[in-house]
């Protein structure tokens, strides 16, 4: 059994059985998936996808499915899910005209059949904290070390020593020295007065503020944020 592209190969197998076994052997072929682009699914392409969570995050296995292209929607629900005939022309006709909410529905089918409903509800926790501005606290916290590494790999990341968040750093110092997520210590002081700096999603109204290893998140993970979309990540190694 194989990809259709594979037929020489396949066909070659079956005749070398049949001349140096004297046996039968029968060859069976699939249609290549094929992206609109027309390029193949394989691990040989960029931008595919693994099941092992090791190559591929469980929320970029999410997110592979949220972004793919409407063109290739139809295909990618008949290949893909179990659902039945009935189930996908009705929920294709519920949602004419609005395919982000099938490949959702597609998504978290996927998502929970290869790495479990705990994992589907982490990955959206990630995708919460990532694109909704009003996650809060709960969500951040609700993380496993895990799900703050993918955070990690989707915003811009500093590596901090240990020994200088022991030592206790000052909040000043650490947005414009160690991070740079603003130019001068003035600007994160007229930021800090905004109210706009948070720590974990905790607001930083203290212009003294020292920020030190209690702040880890399973012992290794701080978020910085200036405003609602400037978010950086901290690692403690």
């Amino acid at each position: 059994m194989g990809g259709s592209d594979q037929w020489g190969n396949i066909t070659s197998g079956t005749e070398f059985i049949r001349r140096n076994l004297s046996e039968k052997a029968h060859a069976i072929t699939t249609p290549l998936l094929t992206k609109s682009d027309g390029k193949k699914f394989g691990k040989s392409e960029e931008g595919n996808i693994w099941l092992d969570p090791n190559y591929t995050s469980p929320y970029k296995f999410y997110q592979f499915w949220i972004n793919a292209d409407d063109k290739d929607l139809p295909k990618l629900v008949r290949y893909f899910t179990l659902k039945t005939r009935e189930e996908v022309e009705a929920l294709e006709a519920e949602h004419a005209n609005n395919p982000a909410a099938l490949k959702r529905i597609l998504a978290e089918e996927l998502t929970v059949r290869i790495h479990s409903e705990p994992v589907f509800k982490a990955v959206l926790n990630v995708s919460e904290l990532l694109f909704n501005s009003r996650a809060g606290k709960e969500t951040l916290f609700e993380l496993g070390e895990k799900d703050l590494e993918t955070v990690a790999g989707e915003i811009p990341s500093f590596v901090v020593a240990k020994s200088v968040l022991a030592n206790g750093v000052g909040i000043v110092e650490l947005m414009s020295e160690v991070t740079n997520m603003l130019p001068s210590k003035a600007e994160v002081k007229r930021a800090i007065q905004g109210q706009a700096v948070s720590v974990n999603k905790e607001k930083i109204t203290n212009l003294e503020a020292v920020i030190n290893h209690e702040s880890l998140l399973h012992g290794k993970y701080i978020m910085l944020e200036n405003g609602k979309k400037n978010k950086v990540m901290l690692v403690a190694k």
